[in-house]
Formats: structure tokens, C-alpha cells, sequence
């Protein structure tokens, strides 16, 4: 095996590594504020250490571990502030997005969009009313909707810098109870919007969920860390 495919091999085990590793910490099974290390994730995902930090690389950079000084890598756990100007962040520019969407997705591209609402309709959680919880990139209705700006900056921030935070906090705190029907609602009703055109709706429908959505978020981590706060200190 020669170097080439020595380091295509390394990138191949790295992505599917990140995705493994993303995934846990979207979904909780890697909790907030948590310790994590090279050797213990190592012998968790069974991958050697060059892979392993290319992957701990590329969560870093999408800010889903952090590095503290004279404690190591652990996972971003956001203070109560933080978590508020990131919805303040997506109420702003996921509503601009999809003031954009009404003026610039085509029929084609709003028929991929109303796909993706009828795969989440089929997910046997939504339907119970127990959980919508939305799978990433392509399969995700926010996503779909920055990609259907055509706004290059927007697509950066929200589907780049800022997505997988986003989607931590939204899966987490806001993919069950009794949030997700009203939001499957929601979602069709800015559908609605984007395809008849009304940008100045689909604005407004786009700000009136994600505000909804910070406002559930907020009351279940505030009952979180209030939880914590009342556990007695360890170690």
C-alpha cells in the first residue's frame, strides 16, 4: 500500500469517525461539558490515533469539543447566554433565508423540499408524537432551506460555521414533547409560503418558529442546569 492510499485511507476512517462521533453528541449519547480523550475513544470506535485526531479536528472546528486548558478536549456545553444568542443568531438569518428561498428556489427545489417533509411524516416517532428528530445535511428542513437562498454567506454560516451547535441544541431540546407536531406544522406552512412566493410571509414564519423553538430550548436547559446545580459536588 503505497502513502496515497495510505492517507485516502486515513481521511476515509476520519470522516467516518466524525460522523459517528457528531452523531453521539447531537443525540446526547456524549453529554454536554463531558471529558472526552484520545486513548478512550480510541478503544470506543476501535480506530488508530491519526484518524482519531483528523476526526477530533474536524469536531473542534465545528464546535462540538473544545479544548480547556489543563483539562483537554470535552464536549461545548453552552452557558444559558450563549444558547440564547445562538437563537437570537438563527432568528435572524434562518428568516432572512427563507425570505430568499420564496424569491429564489425553483419548483424543482421546493418539491425536494416537500419530499423531505413527507420522509419525516413516515418516522414512526413523529407519528407516536413522541420525537422529530431530523437527520442531517440534505434530510434536514432547515438545511434544505439556507441551500434554497442561493446565498452563498448565509449557506456558510448557518450550513457551515454554526450547523452542527444548531442542531445539537434543537435535537436535544426541542425533538420531543410536545414541540414537534406544532413544528412539523410549521414547517409546511413556510413550504406554503416559499412556493407561492410570499417572501415577506415565509420571513415571518421563519422567525415565528425559531422563536417558538428558543423558547423551548430556554425552559428545558434552564430545568437542566438548575438540576445540575442542585446535585452534590463530586471528586
Amino acid at each position: 500500500m503505497n502513502s496515497e492510499t495510505d492517507a485516502v485511507e486515513v481521511r476515509t476512517l476520519a470522516e467516518r469517525v466524525f460522523n459517528q462521533l457528531q452523531d453521539a453528541i447531537v443525540r446526547g449519547e456524549l453529554a454536554p461539558g463531558s471529558k472526552i480523550t484520545e486513548p478512550g475513544l480510541s478503544k470506543a470506535y476501535g480506530i488508530s490515533r491519526g484518524p482519531l485526531r483528523e476526526a477530533m479536528r474536524r469536531l473542534e472546528v465545528h464546535r462540538l469539543i473544545e479544548r480547556v486548558p489543563h483539562v483537554g478536549a470535552r464536549v461545548v456545553k453552552l452557558s444559558m447566554k450563549e444558547l440564547l444568542e445562538l437563537f437570537d443568531v438563527r432568528e435572524a438569518l434562518e428568516s432572512m433565508a427563507a425570505r430568499l428561498a420564496a424569491e429564489n428556489m425553483s419548483p424543482d427545489e421546493v418539491a425536494k423540499l416537500r419530499e423531505v417533509l413527507a420522509f419525516h411524516e413516515g418516522q414512526a416517532d413523529l407519528a407516536r408524537g413522541e420525537a422529530y428528530y431530523q437527520r442531517e445535511g440534505d434530510l434536514d428542513f432547515h438545511y434544505c432551506i439556507v441551500q434554497g437562498s442561493h446565498n452563498r454567506m448565509l449557506m456558510t454560516i448557518l450550513c457551515d460555521d454554526l450547523y452542527y451547535l444548531v442542531r445539537l441544541y434543537r435535537t436535544q431540546f426541542t425533538a420531543s414533547g410536545n414541540r414537534p407536531q406544532r413544528a412539523f406544522v410549521e414547517h409546511h406552512r413556510i413550504v406554503d409560503a416559499i412556493e407561492s412566493g410570499d417572501a415577506e410571509l415565509a420571513e415571518l414564519l421563519m422567525r415565528r418558529h425559531i422563536s417558538a423553538s428558543r423558547a423551548t430550548v430556554a425552559e428545558r436547559y434552564a430545568a437542566v442546569l438548575e438540576e445540575e446545580a442542585s446535585q452534590p459536588a463530586t471528586g
